[in-house]
C-alpha cells in the first residue's frame, strides 16, 4: 500500500508544452489526472473506458512481459491529446486505426495525440503495443511488480496496472476485461473473472480469462507461476477457483484450510449484503514476501504471512465482504475509503459472532475502551483521513465502531436492511461516503448527520459513547476472536 501526495510541478509542466495541432481549434487536451485530491495525477480525464482487451506474453526466467493492450473508450470532451498512466516501452500507438504520436510525461504518464483530434462522445478504439522487464521499472520510488521464484504478481492499491498495462487509473472508470497471457509449458496465469480457455502450441500455453463485470484498475490481478489450482461450487452456486503456488511450504496447509472455505462464506456473506455479485469467487496464495492481502475482483490476493500462525478465515471474510463493498461498490474518491475498510472489518465482527467468539457489541466496546481520548488513533478521520492515513488502523476499527453506532441508532432491522440494499442501490458503480449518510437516513427515516460526523469526521473520541450502546470498560474483556482479527490488520 502506497499514501502520498503527488508533487503536480513537473507533470503539469510538460503537459502545457504538448503542442496541438491546428487541425485541433477547439480541441484541448484531456487533463493528466482524474481529479482525486488524494493522487492528483492517478486516472485521467476526457475519456470513459469500457473494456480493456489484454494479449500478452510473459517470460518469467527473465521478467519479459510483451504484447498488445486493446482499450475501448468514449471521449468526454473534444480531445487533442489524451494520458493513459503506463510504465513498460511502447513502440506503437493507434487510435481508430491510425497511428498516433506518443510520448511520455511526468512518472507514470503515457501522452497520445492522435492523427486527427477527437470530438467530444466520439468511440475510440486504441491499441498500445508495448514491451519491458516491470521489475526494472519504479515510480515515486516504489513498485507494485512482486517476483516470485516461479514467476510474478501484481496486486497493490492504490495502483498496480501501471507495470503491466496502460490504463486509466482510478475506481471512477471501472471497465470489463479480456486477460490472454502466453507463458511458458509447466507455468499457469491466475486472473479476474473465468478462465475461458488455455492451449498450448510450440512450448507456450496461453490462459484466457475473463471478468465480464465492471472492475477498478486497482483489482486486476495477474499472476504468473506454478499453482494448484482447485475448483469447486459454492452451496449457493457461486464457481470458485482458489490457486496454491507449489512451494508455500510450512503456509500451506493453513492457507488451504482457510481459503479453501471461500464458498462457504461467500454464502455466509449473501445472507448479510445479498447475492454475490460476480462470476465466480476465490482466491490464490503465490509465494510472495508482502504481508498483507488484496481483495482483487473474484480473485482475491492473499500473502503466504497471513497464514504463518495457522489458518484465519477472518482474512478471508475481511477481502471476501470487500467483493459486495469495494468492489461491487467502488469509491468515488480515496477519501472514501472508510466504504470500504469500514463495512470489511465489520464483517470480521460478524463473522466472531457467527462463532462465538465474541459480538459485534463486545468487539465495539473493547475497541472503543482500548483507545484513550489522547491516543492518535482518534485524530485519524475515517470519513476522509487524508492519503498518509489512507489504510491507518484507525479506519478499520474505528471504521467498524462508526458501523456498530449505525446500527445501535437505527436498529437492526433497518441497519440489515441498509447493508443488504446498499450493494444493490450502486451495484457496479460508484459511490461516496455521503451517498451511504443519504441512503442510511432514507432507508431508516432519521437524521443521522451528527452521528456520522461523531464517529467519520471528529478527529476526538466520542464522548457520549452512552448513546449509542458503545461502553467503556476501566478494565476491558478482550474477545477471544481480536488476535485473529488483529492479526489482518495490514490486509486492505
Amino acid at each position: 500500500m502506497h499514501r502520498r501526495i503527488l508533487a503536480p510541478g513537473a507533470l503539469a509542466a510538460a503537459s502545457l508544452l504538448l503542442a496541438v495541432p491546428a487541425s485541433a481549434a477547439g480541441h484541448s487536451p484531456g487533463a493528466p489526472g482524474i481529479g482525486d485530491p488524494y493522487y492528483p495525477y492517478y486516472g485521467n480525464g476526457g475519456y470513459d473506458v469500457s473494456h480493456y482487451d489484454l494479449r500478452l506474453q510473459y517470460q518469467p526466467a527473465t521478467d519479459e512481459l510483451s504484447g498488445t493492450a486493446t482499450i475501448l473508450a468514449r471521449t468526454t470532451q473534444d480531445l487533442s491529446s489524451f494520458d493513459l498512466d503506463f510504465l513498460l516501452d511502447v513502440s506503437e500507438v493507434r487510435v481508430n486505426g491510425a497511428k498516433a504520436a506518443f510520448t511520455t510525461s511526468g512518472q507514470h504518464e503515457l501522452v497520445v495525440t492522435p492523427a486527427s483530434p477527437l470530438d467530444k462522445g466520439t468511440p475510440v478504439t486504441v491499441v498500445v503495443r508495448y514491451s519491458g522487464v516491470p521489475s526494472t521499472k519504479s515510480a515515486y520510488g516504489f513498485s507494485t511488480w512482486h517476483r516470485t521464484p516461479d514467476g510474478a504478481v501484481a496486486a497493490d492499491e492504490p495502483e498496480s496496472a501501471w507495470w503491466w498495462y496502460p490504463s486509466n487509473d482510478h475506481p471512477l472508470d471501472k471497465a470489463t476485461y479480456d486477460v490472454s497471457v502466453a507463458v511458458p509449458d509447466g507455468t499457469q496465469v491466475v486472473s479476474n473473472g473465468l478462465l475461458q480457455s488455455s492451449s498450448s502450441q510450440r512450448g507456450w500455453t496461453r490462459y484466457n480469462w475473463r471478468q465480464n463485470k465492471p472492475q477498478a484498475t486497482y483489482l486486476t490481478t495477474l499472476a504468473v507461476g506454478r499453482f494448484d489450482i482447485t475448483r469447486s461450487t459454492s452451496e449457493g452456486g457461486v464457481p470458485v477457483v482458489n490457486a496454491y503456488s507449489r512451494d508455500l511450504g510450512d503456509n500451506d496447509g493453513a492457507a488451504r484450510a482457510s481459503v479453501e472455505r471461500t464458498g462457504e462464506l461467500v454464502d455466509w456473506l449473501s445472507g448479510y449484503f445479498g447475492p454475490y455479485p460476480f462470476s465466480s469467487a476465490g482466491g490464490y496464495v503465490p509465494n510472495t514476501t508482502t504481508g498483507y492481502a488484496l481483495e482483487t475482483q473474484s480473485r482475491v490476493y492473499y500473502s503466504p504471512r497471513q497464514f504463518a500462525n495457522g489458518s484465519n478465515t477472518s482474512v478471508v471474510v475481511h477481502e471476501l465482504a470487500h467483493q459486495w463493498y469495494g468492489d461491487d461498490v467502488s469509491l468515488k474518491g480515496w477519501k472514501d475509503i472508510w466504504l470500504n475498510e469500514g463495512f470489511a472489518r465489520y464483517a470480521q465482527w460478524l463473522w466472531s459472532e457467527h462463532e462465538g467468539e465474541g459480538t459485534t457489541q463486545e468487539l465495539a466496546d473493547y475497541v472503543y475502551a482500548s483507545h484513550p481520548a489522547d491516543d492518535p488513533f482518534w485524530t485519524v478521520r475515517p470519513g476522509d483521513p487524508g492519503p498518509d492515513d489512507q489504510f491507518d488502523i484507525a479506519v478499520y476499527d474505528r471504521g467498524a465502531l462508526a458501523v456498530q453506532a449505525l446500527r445501535n441508532a437505527v436498529g437492526d432491522d433497518a441497519f440489515f436492511t441498509i447493508l443488504k440494499g446498499w450493494p444493490k442501490e450502486h451495484a457496479y458503480g460508484n459511490a461516496s461516503v455521503a451517498d451511504f449518510e443519504q441512503y442510511a437516513e432514507k432507508v431508516s427515516g432519521k437524521s443521522l448527520s451528527a452521528l456520522f460526523d461523531t464517529w467519520l469526521f471528529e478527529p476526538t473520541k466520542p464522548v457520549t459513547p452512552a448513546a449509542t450502546a458503545l461502553r467503556a470498560a476501566a478494565t476491558p474483556v478482550q474477545p477471544k476472536s481480536w488476535k485473529k482479527i488483529e492479526a489482518t490488520n495490514d490486509v486492505h
